[in-house]
């Protein structure tokens, strides 16, 4: 399920990139660049449900005396 999340999240957020760059780089009537900033804002909100339910999967895998217990995230990796 984690796995079809990512996945969910990566194509909302390819999606946003695609409108973003749209709204960018044409030429588009007025209609169009609203109908596209529109798209743009349900992708937004699309992407922030996606990562509030991996949060809150998270919060839940973590658990101290039956109690869910949020623990900071501490990327270890060399950069």
């Amino acid at each position: 399920m984690a796995k079809d999340t990512k996945l969910d999240l990566e194509a909302t957020l390819t999606q946003l990139e695609d409108t973003i760059d749209k709204l960018d780089e044409e030429q588009l009537s007025v209609a169009d660049s609203l109908a596209a900033f529109e798209a743009g804002l349900k992708l937004i909100r699309q992407a922030q449900k996606e990562l509030q339910a991996a949060e809150q999967r998270v919060v839940s895998l973590i658990e101290e005396g039956g109690e869910p217990s949020a623990k900071p995230f501490h990327d270890e990796s060399p950069e």
